[in-house]
Parts: structure tokens; sequence; C-alpha cells
């Protein structure tokens, strides 16, 4: 565990573990629950598809490719949980490969209406 006072900011890091050096990683998205098993009942978007959902939470540069860096601001699923886990989903891709999802940023899906 790793305990934070509300609103400090909290970073977080990813790191790729490869032999190839032409992979790059994103993160797509990141719920918080304060169930270590369910992440769907009580969740927190904090992002999804590579937008932010969370005001407090941001994209860090990071000088290595293989890295993914964030931040959000610590919060509480009300007083009745003590923690607060998450569960982050990140995207290998290739590096300089503009095409993969990695180089699309953020992705607003819209649904068509179905008369056009």
């Amino acid at each position: 565990p790793y305990y934070v006072d509300m609103n400090q900011n909290l970073f977080l890091q990813a790191s790729l573990h490869s032999s190839d050096q032409n992979l790059t990683l994103f993160v797509d998205t990141c719920v918080a629950s304060p169930n270590s098993s369910d992440f769907t009942t009580l969740a927190y978007e904090l992002t999804k598809s590579g937008c932010a959902s969370d005001p407090t939470y941001s994209l860090i540069p990071s000088p290595h490719r293989d890295v993914a860096r964030f931040r959000f601001n610590a919060f509480s699923f009300v007083n009745r949980f003590p923690s607060v886990f998450l569960r982050c989903e990140l995207l290998v891709c290739g590096y300089r490969d503009f095409s993969s999802r990695c180089y699309q940023g953020c992705v607003s899906r819209f649904r068509r209406n179905a008369d056009s």
C-alpha cells in the first residue's frame, strides 16, 4: 500500500521491460475502485480511451518511450472505504508507427444516428 493525503498529487509510472527497443507505451484507460476485484460496481474513471475523465489527471512527458507517466489528485470513495485501487490498461505499439493506437492520443467515440 501507498499512503497519501486527500488531494495530494499522486504520481505513477509504468515501464515496459522488453529487449525490443522499437516499442512505445501508452496509457489508455485507468479506473479506480474501493474493491480490488470489482472495477464496475463502484468505480471512478480517471481516463478512458486516452481521454482524461478526471480534471486532475494529466500525462507527464517521459524521456523514455518505454515509460508512461501520469498524475492525479488522491481521493477517497466516501468515508466507508479506506483504500482506493487502480486498474490501468496500457497499450504497447511500435515506435514511430503513427497509424497505431498509441499515436492517436485521446479518442472519443460518438454514436452515429441510424438515419444518416
